[in-house]
């Protein structure tokens, strides 16, 4: 279906319904992201995330996603915060969270704009269309540098010569045949900074990361006992790390964003380490109702801030950690252990040791006692 309307309008009208910055492109991933994702699954880079294995074939070919897509309507959302992502790093009974989960949850918010938008295209132009924000097997990153919105850099994410590395992505797959924007060129020249700001090595080469080494991964996707020799790099960071975002020189040109909802919620109330030990179900629940934190449940983000005690070396957290070493979640029961070691030893450590011992059943539990 040819386009009753222009590309230029379709542009003017996305600011209207809070996109930043919007382009066009065709429905087709280059060859060399073929190699890259391939090469990524390959080497078992994608770690717990086997949600990256399953459709492939339509990861890489749009077209199985919809066949009659003809074009693809990009949109990114500016998320940049009016604060240094890194500041909380700097504090040691405090957790730091990304910046991108500080706020509500980004797909609540940008979904309810992006349907009314494509509801705006539908009616002017009697099209069909599909939208989506991480619904679907769609390699936005690929796609958005082929429309023209920013680069993939060393650091395998987005860049963007106007907003730096704070973008979330949105798209519309549309039967209407559109004029497409120029692809964006890699702008990252000789600059390693995000490489070499990696806590935990997690680049195996620029453009290649190893997600299972991966903070934002080992914190948000990875389901199970975090590795011992990774534990004491990730620091107090308990969703997500920014670290590689932040250094990137590129972002001295964005813009604070301009959606109140990506906001920090109570601002002035961080997140005191001793008192998210303490969180149950409920409670958990009820702090991050609005939040993408939520969905990685109580017992991981919990394990995730016990490990940042333990690393804090928070010895008046002593009784907190107590009670979560007769957790009823194993991987918290875990992180607890770990965590007292780093804070108490002698006699007082092993009589904990032996109550726990007496009742505990878990195998991976207990070889955190003989670790």
């Amino acid at each position: 279906m040819h386009s009753l309307i222009s590309k230029e309008k379709i542009q003017k009208k996305s600011e209207e319904f809070g996109f930043d910055i919007i382009k066009i492109t065709e429905p087709e991933i280059h060859k060399k992201d073929h190699r890259y994702i391939k090469d990524f699954l390959n080497n078992n880079f994608h770690g717990d995330m086997d949600w990256l294995e399953k459709n492939l074939e339509r990861r890489l070919f749009p077209k199985k996603i919809w066949p009659d897509v003809k074009s693809i309507i990009v949109l990114g959302v500016n998320y940049a915060p009016d604060h240094d992502p890194m500041h909380n790093l700097k504090l040691k009974d405090v957790g730091n969270i990304s910046v991108y989960a500080r706020g509500d949850d980004y797909h609540d918010v940008i979904k309810k704009n992006l349907k009314k938008f494509g509801r705006w295209i539908v009616s002017q132009t009697n099209s069909e269309i599909k939208v989506f924000i991480d619904t679907a097997p769609i390699m936005e990153k690929p796609l958005a540098q082929k429309a023209g919105l920013g680069w993939q850099g060393k650091h395998t994410n987005l860049v963007s010569r106007d907003y730096g590395s704070w973008l979330f992505l949105a798209s519309i797959f549309t039967n209407l045949d559109l004029e497409i924007d120029t692809e964006e060129n890699d702008h990252c020249g000789n600059c390693n900074n995000c490489i070499e700001v990696c806590p935990t090595n997690a680049f195996v080469e620029p453009y290649k990361l190893d997600a299972r080494k991966c903070i934002s991964y080992l914190t948000i996707e990875h389901k199970g006992i975090i590795p011992i020799h990774l534990r004491s790099k990730i620091g107090n960071r308990i969703y997500g790390c920014d670290d590689c975002l932040s250094v990137c020189p590129w972002n001295k040109f964005a813009k604070e964003s301009k959606e109140i909802k990506f906001k920090q919620r109570n601002k002035n109330e961080l997140y005191d380490l001793k008192k998210l030990s303490l969180l149950d179900d409920y409670s958990f629940r009820k702090m991050f109702s609005k939040s993408p934190i939520k969905r990685i449940g109580r017992d991981r983000f919990l394990r995730n801030v016990l490990i940042a005690i333990g690393n804090a070396k928070l010895k008046d957290a002593k009784d907190q950690i107590n009670k979560n070493i007769f957790d009823e979640s194993p991987i918290v029961r875990g992180a607890a252990i770990w965590a007292l070691n780093q804070i108490i030893d002698g006699e007082e450590l092993k009589k904990i040791r032996e109550i726990s011992l007496s009742k505990e059943k878990n195998k991976d539990v207990i070889k955190e006692w003989i670790n």
